[in-house]
């Protein structure tokens, strides 16, 4: 079953349920996705539509919002906030992929870099978009992209 089925399928069972935090979230996706199809119109990728890949990115974007919103209320005092933002990202973070830990990413890191026989930082952005190729979703790139520089500087 493809990312949108999945939170289509998602959002009818939180109507069924009556849940109305989890239903507001759901919509919040199913609108990002759809304000993608809007954009891909008159492109070359308007027939194939938004794909997984798309949606995960999506939703990556989604929670790095939600996280520095819930970071601004804490900052700002307002805890129901905060608190109402880190339950959406638990919403979202349910079609999400597992998220690398240190290791796995820094072995990741490693197979990209020999996989495009990276040698030096002007490599980067080969090993970079073999990376969000394989791994959208599953790591974050604002932390992996000092990791490859570290790696081939």
């Amino acid at each position: 079953m493809d990312m949108r089925s999945r939170v289509n399928a998602a959002l009818k069972d939180a109507m069924k349920a009556k849940e109305a935090d989890r239903l507001a979230t759901l919509r919040l996706i199913n609108a990002a996705i759809k304000d993608k199809d809007i954009a891909l119109r008159g492109t070359d990728q308007e027939e194939e539509g938004v794909s997984d890949a798309d949606v995960l990115a999506i939703m990556g974007r989604m929670v790095k919002q939600r996280q520095e919103s819930a970071r601004a209320y804490e900052e700002g005092g307002r805890l129901e906030l905060a608190e109402k933002e880190l339950e959406e990202i638990k919403i979202i973070e349910e079609f999400l992929p597992k998220q690398l830990d240190e290791d796995e990413a820094a072995a990741a890191v490693d197979a990209a870099i020999a996989e495009v026989g990276a040698e030096n930082i002007r490599d980067m952005g080969k090993v970079m978009a073999v990376l969000k190729g394989k791994y959208t979703g599953q790591m974050d790139f604002a932390k992996t992209g000092p990791m490859v520089k570290a790696r081939l500087g």
